[in-house]
């Protein structure tokens, strides 16, 4: 994860003093469940936290609180990777609210996208990003939904090599646009790759999945609940007995643990605004997660309800 970098970082240290070094902290936990990125075998937590909708409250003092309480909760339980993008709104500014009260970028492994059709205002899209997270330098930086991709990877490829970020990689979302997708992963340098991926949404098993592995690319799950959806569906239904077995103890475990438990995945994102559902997501990062025999239960489970 990046070092402190600027003052914005340097001054959220000394803010937040006061307030982390109350709190307690995760050496009491478990060890969490790690993946190591394949191009630098790096390690990082399987349970991210996204901020789509989630982290899109405008100014409102309050609302920043709460995302602040629900970040720090994140950090607590051994998360790092925290994902935003420019089509987010005010997610990637209440962030860096969030980061200089919290002042754990140490902790932050720091995950935005390049999101507009000028494929040569790359720089400028992630220097805005920057000063809105308080960082220098992003971990990840990828472009946002093949948006003008040829472009901006060429200038991510050259921001690389000057230390300007350390991985890049590029984004789809609701399963879309996955043969163009995979003749990029095909041909180009890819350190990460964002796809859909959950219980019902296993697409990507049949080339994407399996193409990352050959390639040696990360991957992110995003929509790991399908956007609340499997919660309305199956949130009324019992766990079935079994599954403690598979190191579950609530629908969330039970729906990021099928996700993390695919050899090929490296970290999951999901998003939420309450502290309870937090508690429960990152409960997915500790345990044992579910063999092949166990996950194709948990699916023949959800979809015989």
């Amino acid at each position: 994860m990046g070092p402190l970098l600027n003052r914005r970082r340097f001054l959220g240290s000394l803010l937040a003093l006061g307030v982390s070094a109350r709190l307690p902290r995760a050496f009491a936990q478990p060890a969490p469940i790690t993946r190591a990125i394949p191009a630098t075998g790096e390690s990082l937590p399987v349970i991210g936290m996204g901020t789509w909708r989630t982290f899109n409250v405008g100014s409102d003092p309050g609302l920043i609180e709460d995302r602040t309480r629900i970040l720090e909760l994140f950090f607590d339980r051994g998360g790092a990777v925290v994902d935003s993008s420019p089509m987010y709104g005010s997610a990637e500014a209440v962030v860096g609210k969030a980061m200089i009260k919290l002042g754990r970028y140490n902790d932050l492994f720091s995950a935005t996208k390049v999101w507009t059709g000028d494929e040569d205002s790359t720089r400028d899209e992630v220097r805005i990003s920057g000063n809105l997270w308080g960082v220098e330098t992003f971990d990840l930086m990828q472009i946002h939904n093949l948006l003008g991709w040829e472009g901006h990877l060429a200038n991510l490829k050259a921001m690389k090599e000057e230390g300007r970020i350390r991985y890049l990689g590029i984004t789809t979302s609701h399963g879309r646009r996955h043969a163009e997708l995979k003749a990029i992963m095909e041909r180009e340098p890819l350190d990460f790759v964002q796809l859909t991926y959950n219980i019902l949404d296993r697409e990507a098993e049949q080339q994407l999945l399996p193409l990352a592995r050959e390639r040696g690319i990360a991957i992110i799950a995003n929509r790991p609940f399908q956007g609340g959806r499997l919660f309305d569906r199956f949130q009324s239904e019992p766990l079935p007995e079994w599954a403690a077995e598979a190191g579950c103890q609530n629908w969330a475990e039970f729906f990021l643990k099928f996700i993390v438990s695919h050899p090929d995945v490296t970290c999951a994102i999901p998003a939420t605004t309450q502290l309870e559902h937090m508690r429960e997501n990152m409960g997915a990062l500790y345990g044992r997660l579910p063999d092949p025999a166990q996950r194709q239960r948990m699916i023949d489970y959800v979809e015989s309800l």
